[in-house]
């Protein structure tokens, strides 16, 4: 990769999650997207994503199973001091805080704080379908993206709305946090490279940030 090529960003490979749909959707946003497990091809990476689809404690223990848990943890906790950008994707964003009562034997990363919730029992869930986002506060994560913004969900447990880190809402029976973001640590609840044209954006804005080093 040269300074004017595309940024190549590591997709953690564990098996487990939407890791082709992830790298093509990244792709298409400009980045020299792979899906790996090397430690080495990781740490040369200008940008890491975490996906993740399914239970909470299935991701936890595939991703530990994959060496890829310290890894990711160190990762994401240098994003958030500035360092490199890390991505997460639904899972991928459950699996940075601490733990979900979808599996209270499983313990997270612990990059953020909190604990995941199910979702209101006056709502369907899964929530499953699009949704519009309140942003609550500029973020580098929305800098390119016009109201409304409409993105693609699909989950049952999700982070405290109220949480520190929060900078998107969705209306699910209630504030429902959509999104994080800490420093270079960024987090989307729902599914950017299953949200149109907004989420491609929303990835662009990361291949960008990956691309100049922020």
């Amino acid at each position: 990769m040269t300074p004017s090529g595309p940024p190549l960003v590591a997709i953690l490979d564990y098996g487990i999650g939407n890791l082709r749909s992830a790298q093509k959707a990244l792709e298409h946003a400009g980045a020299d997207a792979r899906l790996t497990s090397d430690p080495a091809l990781i740490a040369d990476a200008a940008a890491v994503v975490l996906p993740g689809v399914g239970a909470f404690g299935a991701c936890t223990e595939a991703l530990r199973t994959a060496g890829l848990d310290r890894i990711a943890t160190d990762a994401a906790l240098s994003a958030a001091q500035g360092g490199r950008p890390f991505l997460g994707i639904c899972v991928g964003m459950q699996l940075l805080f601490e733990g979900s009562a979808e599996s209270p034997d499983h313990h997270g990363l612990g990059v953020l704080p909190g604990r995941l919730s199910l979702l209101p029992a006056t709502e369907k869930r899964p929530q499953m379908q699009w949704n519009r986002l309140e942003v609550q506060r500029p973020s580098q994560l929305f800098s390119t993206v016009d109201d409304p913004v409409w993105v693609y969900f699909v989950h049952s447990y999700a982070a405290d709305a109220d949480g520190p880190h929060v900078v998107a809402t969705c209306d699910y029976g209630g504030p429902v946090a959509a999104a994080v973001e800490h420093g270079n640590l960024w987090a989307t609840q729902f599914h950017p490279e299953k949200s149109g044209g907004t989420g491609l954006q929303l990835l662009q804005a990361f291949v960008l940030a990956a691309q100049h080093g922020a």
